[in-house]
């Protein structure tokens, strides 16, 4: 099948969801720098940090209803060029009231893009009868990878702060300037509402919970957990984290064909069970090459199994497609909010180990249901 006449609405999408995660990683670096500007301390900052989760779920099922009248085009352009011009502002702030406001809004503009560009991937897969999303998705990795890269080696190199982050967002705004002539405008339905999610909707959603839970687990405590078993030394703590991220964009640059050769339903499966070793590895194992290999195995495990639920999410018909999308994102959001509390009191109660370790039971529930969801 020839796909040249839909090239340009794939290579916007894949730009959509480039610069989110290049904007996102190259806040990343700027967030210690950011903390000494309002004098917060770790709680305040902290709560301050909860600020941008908030905005997203807030702004996500809004999205999803815009997005579902208007078409995801006018919701894309004003959630990337807000995070554009939102990055330098960030790092001059001087007040914790300020700042609060700016990662709420921050965060606003994250789920607006983020429910926004996965609702445009779905239509450019109907279009083209076949699977896009993971290498989409691994736009959004390398993106991250990209922009924390960047602007660590601007700081290395005692680049001011203000002129780093006015390049990352001279970077995400001509990304997202390239979009504007390619991106697709479809709505999907006339008059829409506010729903809550139904059918195999809630398994969707349950599901990019665990997931992007695991995520979160790797991200808030994987470092700590292997610091904690004595494995490696703090400087070094952060190689699990790369070895994760380097995996899951390799994954994902190989999904689609991926889920092509084998069908949907033997990736989730493979995945999980992938990910459940990598979770053994790093619990369980001594040496720390090994354990640190774990992390690698998760990145390789939970890569694909997301832009699977959003696909599925897109096909659907119980919901409008954008407003499940935004559903299942939503809901994901909250499983990273929720996440790093619900293993901090686990772990609280018996250790770091255990308490990562009930991430297995929950991963298991989507081998449980899986059928539900897949086509394949």
């Amino acid at each position: 099948m020839d796909f040249h006449h839909t090239y340009s609405a794939r290579l916007a999408t894949r730009l959509a969801f480039f610069a989110a995660g290049f904007a996102m990683g190259c806040c990343a670096p700027f967030f210690p720098f950011i903390k000494e500007n309002v004098s917060a301390d770790k709680s305040e900052f902290g709560l301050l940090l909860l600020c941008l989760g908030i905005g997203a779920i807030i702004a996500m099922p809004i999205t999803g209803i815009i997005s579902a009248k208007r078409g995801s085009k006018p919701m894309i352009l004003l959630g990337g060029f807000v995070m554009a011009l939102l990055i330098p502002v960030l790092v001059i702030v001087e007040t914790q009231f300020i700042l609060a406001i700016l990662i709420f809004l921050l965060g606003a503009s994250l789920g607006t893009l983020d429910v926004a560009m996965n609702v445009h991937a779905v239509e450019v897969e109907k279009i083209e009868k076949r699977s896009l999303m993971s290498n989409f998705h691994a736009q959004f990795s390398i993106g991250g990878l990209a922009g924390a890269g960047l602007m660590t080696v601007f700081l290395f190199f005692e680049t001011s702060l203000l002129s780093s982050s006015v390049i990352a967002a001279s970077i995400t705004f001509i990304t997202m300037t390239l979009t504007v002539k390619r991106l697709l405008n479809v709505s999907t339905v006339k008059k829409t509402k506010f729903m809550l999610p139904k059918g195999v909707v809630i398994l969707l959603a349950i599901f990019a919970a665990i997931i992007f839970l695991v995520e979160g687990a790797v991200v808030d405590w994987g470092a700590l957990l292997i610091i904690d078993r004595e494995l490696t030394a703090p400087k070094s703590a952060g190689i699990g984290y790369i070895l994760f991220s380097i995996a899951m964009v390799v994954a994902r640059l190989l999904g689609d064909e991926i889920v092509k050769a084998i069908g949907e339903f033997k990736v989730l499966i493979f995945g999980v069970v992938i990910t459940i070793l990598g979770i053994l590895i790093i619990v369980l194992s001594n040496i720390t090459i090994i354990a640190l290999s774990g992390f690698m195995f998760i990145g390789l495990g939970v890569a694909n199994l997301v832009p699977i639920f959003f696909s599925a999410a897109g096909r659907q018909t119980v919901m409008p497609p954008a407003i499940a999308i935004a559903s299942v994102t939503t809901t994901g959001y909250a499983g990273i909010l929720l996440g790093p509390v619900i293993i901090g009191y686990f772990a609280e109660i018996t250790s770091l180990s255990i308490g990562f370790s009930i991430l297995i039971p929950l991963v298991v529930l989507i081998v449980i249901f899986s059928r539900k969801i897949s086509t394949n």
